[in-house]
């Protein structure tokens, strides 16, 4: 499901016009953005919790050149499902 199919059925289910399910999820995405920057996790009720996380600098090796990088160290954004999502996927979801 792309960008805009998902913003056509979260209109349809909640009956709001296109245009404003769209500025909603906007809204929504660059307010979790500024949350993140300021390295603070986000936790969704019934859904999972999205959490910035830092990793450290590393050491890889070119495995054609054998010749080793340093990464420098960086912060990514994790998802943790909720545990009812968890046991749904291991399942096979809903049919």
């Amino acid at each position: 499901m792309n960008n805009k199919e998902f913003i056509a059925e979260l209109a349809s289910r909640t009956g709001y016009t296109v245009r404003d399910t769209q500025r909603l999820v906007d809204n929504v995405v660059n307010t979790m953005g500024d949350v993140f920057q300021n390295d603070t996790a986000v936790v969704v009720p019934n859904f999972g919790s999205f959490e910035p996380k830092k990793k450290m600098e590393r050491i890889i090796v070119n495995p054609s050149t054998a010749q080793r990088m340093l990464v420098p160290p960086k912060i990514v954004l994790t998802f943790k499902p909720n545990q009812e999502w968890k046991d749904e996927l291991k399942e096979g979801g809903t049919q």
